[in-house]
C-alpha cells in the first residue's frame, strides 16, 4: 500500500510539472508572431545585402566601361 502510495505521488508530479511546463494558446501565438517578425527582419536584411552587392556590381562595370573609352 505505501508503495502505491509512493508511485501515485510521484506520477501526480511528473504531470503536474508536465502540463505547467506547456505554453498555453497565447504564448504559442506570441512566439509565432516573433518569429514572423525575426523572419522579415533576416530577409529585408538578405534582400538590403542584395541590392547593395547588385549596386557595386554595376557601378565596377559603369567604371570600367568610361575609363575603357
Amino acid at each position: 500500500m505505501k508503495k502505491l502510495f509512493t508511485i501515485s505521488t510521484i506520477v501526480l508530479a511528473v504531470v503536474a510539472l508536465t502540463v505547467s511546463c506547456k505554453k498555453s494558446p497565447k504564448e504559442k501565438v506570441e512566439d509565432g508572431f516573433e518569429e514572423v517578425g525575426d523572419g522579415i527582419k533576416d530577409g529585408a536584411n538578405e534582400a538590403g545585402d542584395h541590392i547593395k552587392e547588385g549596386y557595386e556590381e554595376v557601378k565596377d562595370e559603369v567604371d570600367d566601361a568610361t575609363d575603357a573609352k
